[in-house]
C-alpha cells in the first residue's frame, strides 16, 4: 500500500502543528503534586511537546475520527489506573477517590502537554509499592503456620480497594506465605527459602527504584492509545528501537542475548552467526560488568537497568565495543576479562521462515508434506532503501524454501504454517501471495476519507502451483489473515484451523522527529537545556539529542478481494480445528475499543478454482479423526479446567494439601502422558523421568496434513486438469 502521497500530505499539516506548540511550548503546566517518601519521577519536555501533538495526529487522522473529549478521559484514567494496579494490590481506596478529580480533565491537560497528573499517580504507585517490598521484606523472617487452613486470595480485581494499609497489609503477608510455601515444597530447607525470597524481593525493589520517565510516559501512552483503538501504539525511542529491529529480523550489534540477574548483566544466548559467535570468547553464563566504546574508558555496568546497558553494547555496524567479563563460573571477585568486538548486523535467522518436511500415510498412500513456519512477515526497509540487493524479506525466504521443496525434497504438496503470526509488513502480505496465484488483487483498503485502494499482485507466474494449505489459530493475525484470506477467496488452497484474531486495520508508522523541521529540534533543544527539568538531561541539550519517538497510527481498513473485512472477524477456516485459545478471551472481537467489521464491494478477480464440493468430505473426516484423537481429548478437558481455574481467585496455604493437590495433578500428568505415548508406541516414563522431543507431539499440525492428505486424495489432480490453476514460470 503506498501512503507517499498521504503523508506528504500529514507532514506539511503536521509541520504547521508542531511549530505552534514549539512556539507555545512556555505555556507552563500545573505544579505537579509531590509524594513525600519515594523520589518523584517527573515528565520532561520532550514528552509534554510528544502528548500534544499525538492528541493533533489521531484527532486529525486516526481512522475513527473522533475527538479527545470527557468521555476518552475517562477511559484513560480507568487504563491507566488499571495497567499499574489490576490485582488492586497497592492502591488504597483513598488513593482512587483522590484520584477522581483527574477523570474529566486528562483530555485538556494532554493537549496542553500537561502530564503532571498522570506521573503523580505514577508516584503515588511507587511509594505503596515500595511501601509493599519493605514490609514484605520484614514478613519473611515470620515463623509462619503452615498446618493453618488460611487462604491467600491471589485475584482481588473484582473485589473493592482496600480501605487501609493494614487491611492490605494482610494481602500483602499471605503473598509471602504463598512464596514461601512453594519454595518449601521445592525441597529446600527453610532457611534457604527465607535467603531466597529475601533476595528476590530486594531485587524487584532495585529494579522497580530505576524506574524512569520514558518508562512511566509509555505506560501512560498504552492507556491513552488503547482507548483510542487497540493498534494505535505510541513506542518510546528505546521501544521503537526494538519494534523496528523486529520488523526487519536483524540488528546491529555483538549478536547476543542478555538479561539481569542479581543486579548484574549475563548473556543468557549467543546468537549464531553474529560477532560473539563467531570470536567464540563469548559464551552463555558470562557477566558484563564494564562497557567500553572503542579504545574509549570503561564504563561501569554493574546495577544498571538491562535497557541502558543494552544500549552501551549495541551500536553501528564496524565499530568497536570492549566488555569487561567474569567468566561463567567464576566469581565476582575474580580477574575481569577484556574481549574487544567490532559490531556488525545480526540477522535474527530463528524468528525467519523455515521449512520441514513430514510424511503422512494416507489410506495406503504416502505424501510428502513441506511444511514452511512464518512467524511474521518482515522485511528490511532500511536495507532495501539503501540498495542492499540481499536484503532480508519474507517474499525472499519463502520463495527459496519453496524451490528447495520442489527441486530437493521434492514434495507432493506445500502448507504454509501461519500460527501464532501476529501480522508485520503488508507489502509482503500481497507479494507472498503473489507466490501462488498467477498475478491480481490480494486486499482491498479503505482509508480515512472512505477512498478505497486495490493493491495488487503484479508479477506474472507463481513459485508453487500444486496442493497448498494454510494453517490459522486465534493468534493469526492482520498480514495473515490478508494471506489467508486471499488464499481462500481464490480457492487457491486449504485453510485449516481456528478462528483467526480479526485484526483488519492498517497502521503507518511515523517517526515523530521526521515530522518537525530540523531548526525546530533546535529550538526544542535550547528550551530544554534554558529550562532543565530532570537530572539526567545533559547540560547543553542539542537536536541531535532529541528523540520524540514513533507513533503507530490506525489510518484505514484491510479488506478481502472478495469485500469482507477481516476486522472483527478475521478468516474462517474451511476445516476448523479445536482452539489451543480461549476464544473468549483474545481476538478484537474482545477489545472494547475495536472498529466494526463490514463489508464493501467485491474486487475484479478470478478464483482459480471452486474448492466448494471438497471442502464437506474434509471436514467430516476430520471430525471423525479429533473424535477419535487423545490429544483433542485431552486439549477439551484442558479448557473445561481452565474454564474451572478462572472461576478461582484464591488457593490454599496449608502446605499439606497444596502438596496433595500438585501430587494428584503430577499422578493425573504423568498418567495422561504414558497414555499419549502407548498411543504412539512409544514405552512409558517414570516419575521423576522428563518427557522426550518426541512428546511435543503437534497434534494440530498432524491433523492439518491428514486435512491436506484427504484433500490431495479426494480432489485428485482435477484443479490442474482443468487448466485453472497457472504453471510454474
Amino acid at each position: 500500500m503506498d501512503f507517499k502521497l498521504f503523508k506528504e500530505m500529514l507532514k506539511r499539516i503536521f509541520f504547521v502543528l508542531f511549530t505552534a506548540a514549539v512556539l507555545a511550548c512556555h505555556a507552563a503546566p500545573k505544579t505537579q503534586p509531590v509524594v513525600e517518601g519515594v523520589t518523584n519521577v517527573k515528565p520532561d519536555e520532550q514528552q509534554q511537546l510528544v502528548i500534544k501533538e499525538v492528541v493533533n495526529l489521531i484527532e486529525s487522522y486516526n481512522y475513527k475520527k473522533l475527538e479527545i473529549n470527557d468521555s476518552i478521559s475517562s477511559i484513560i484514567l480507568d487504563k491507566y489506573i488499571k495497567s499499574l494496579d489490576q490485582g488492586k494490590n497497592y492502591f488504597l481506596a483513598s488513593d482512587i477517590k483522590e484520584f477522581e478529580k483527574y477523570r474529566f480533565t486528562l483530555d485538556d491537560d494532554f493537549k496542553n502537554g500537561d502530564l503532571s497528573g498522570p506521573f503523580y499517580i505514577y508516584n503515588v504507585y511507587a511509594k505503596r509499592l515500595n511501601e509493599y517490598f519493605n514490609y514484605s521484606l520484614a514478613q519473611i523472617k515470620t515463623k509462619f503456620d503452615f498446618n493453618q487452613n488460611d487462604t491467600y486470595t491471589y485475584d482481588r480485581e473484582k473485589m473493592p480497594w482496600a480501605a487501609s494499609s493494614t487491611a492490605l497489609n494482610e494481602t500483602w503477608k499471605k503473598r509471602v506465605k504463598y512464596e514461601l510455601v512453594n519454595l518449601n515444597l521445592a525441597g529446600t530447607a527453610q532457611a534457604k527459602n527465607v535467603e531466597t525470597l529475601t533476595k528476590r524481593y530486594q531485587n524487584l525493589q532495585s529494579q522497580t527504584s530505576k524506574t524512569n520517565n520514558q518508562d512511566v510516559f509509555q505506560i501512560l501512552m498504552d492507556a491513552f492509545t488503547e482507548s483510542i483503538d487497540p493498534h494505535t501504539n505510541y513506542f518510546n525511542p528505546v521501544n521503537a528501537v526494538a519494534f523496528n529491529e523486529d520488523m526487519s529480523r536483524s540488528f546491529e550489534g555483538i549478536g547476543a542475548r542478555l538479561q539481569l540477574e542479581n543486579e548484574v548483566v549475563k548473556i543468557s544466548e549467543i546468537i549464531a552467526g553474529g560477532p560473539a559467535f563467531k570470536d567464540k570468547q563469548l559464551t552463555p553464563g558470562d557477566r558484563i560488568i564494564a562497557v567500553a566504546q572503542g579504545d574509549a574508558e570503561f564504563v561501569d555496568v554493574v546495577g544498571w537497568r538491562l535497557d541502558a546497558t543494552v544500549s552501551k553494547i549495541k551500536g553501528a555496524k564496524g565499530t568497536k565495543v570492549r566488555l569487561k567479563v567474569i567468566p561463567a563460573g567464576k566469581e565476582m571477585s575474580s580477574k575481569p576479562v577484556i574481549i574487544s568486538l567490532v559490531r556488525d548486523k545480526v540477522i535474527l535467522e530463528e524468528t525467519s521462515a523455515k521449512k520441514m518436511v513430514k510424511t503422512i500415510n494416507m489410506n495406503g498412500k504416502s505424501y510428502k508434506m513441506g511444511v514452511i513456519t512464518l512467524p511474521a512477515f518482515y522485511a528490511d526497509f532500511k536495507a532495501a532503501n539503501a540498495g542492499d540487493k540481499n536484503y532480508k524479506s519474507t517474499t525472499r525466504d519463502v520463495r527459496k524454501l519453496i524451490d528447495s521443496l520442489k527441486t530437493f525434497d521434492k514434495v507432493d504438496g506445500i502448507v504454509m504454517d501461519l500460527r501464532g503470526n501476529g501480522g508485520g509488513s503488508l507489502v509482503e502480505a500481497i507479494s507472498l501471495t503473489g507466490l501462488f496465484i498467477d498475478k491480481g488483487p490480494v486486499v482491498q483498503v479503505k482509508d480515512l476519507r472512505n477512498k478505497i485502494e486495490v493493491d495488487e499482485d503484479e508479477n506474472t507466474g507463481v513459485a508453487w502451483d500444486g496442493p497448498f494449505g494454510v494453517m490459522v489459530d486465534r493468534l493469526s493475525a492482520s498480514a495473515s489473515e490478508i494471506f489467508a484470506g486471499a488464499i481462500q477467496d481464490y480457492g487457491r488452497g486449504i485453510i485449516m484451523g481456528s478462528q483467526t484474531y480479526g485484526k483488519g486495520t492498517v497502521q503507518s508508522s511515523i517517526d515523530l522527529n521526521k515530522l518537525v523541521n530540523p531548526s525546530m529540534l533546535q529550538r526544542m533543544a535550547g528550551l530544554i537545556t534554558k529550562n532543565k527539568t530532570t537530572l539526567t538531561s545533559p547540560t547543553n541539550v542539542t537536536a541531535a539529542d532529541i528523540n520524540l519517538g514513533q507513533i503507530n497510527l490506525t489510518m484505514a481498513k484491510f479488506y478481502r478481494v472478495a469485500g469482507s473485512s477481516t476486522q472483527h472477524k478475521g478468516v474462517t477456516p474451511d476445516v476448523i480445528l479445536p482452539s489451543l485459545y480461549p476464544m473468549d478471551k483474545i481476538g478484537e472481537d474482545t477489545e472494547p475499543s475495536a472498529l466494526p467489521w463490514d463489508v464493501i464491494p467485491s474486487s475484479n478477480f478470478k478464483a482459480v478454482a471452486n474448492l466448494t464440493a471438497v471442502k464437506p468430505n474434509l471436514i467430516k473426516n476430520s471430525e471423525q479423526r479429533i473424535a477419535n484423537s487423545l490429544d483433542f481429548k485431552y486439549l477439551k478437558q484442558d479448557f473445561a479446567e481452565m474454564k474451572k481455574r478462572d472461576a478461582e481467585v484464591s488457593v490454599t496455604l496449608n502446605e499439606a494439601k497444596l502438596k496433595a493437590e500438585r501430587e494428584a495433578q503430577e499422578v493425573k500428568s504423568l498418567a495422561r502422558i504414558n497414555e499419549l505415548r502407548a498411543a504412539r508406541g512409544l514405552p512409558a516414563i517414570k516419575k521423576g523421568e522428563k518427557p522426550t522431543k518426541q512428546d511435543a507431539f503437534d497434534f494440530i499440525e498432524d491433523e492439518s496434513l491428514h486435512v491436506m492428505g484427504d484433500f490431495m486424495q479426494q480432489s485428485g489432480n482435477y484443479v490442474m486438469n482443468l487448466g485453472l490453476m497457472p504453471k510454474n514460470n
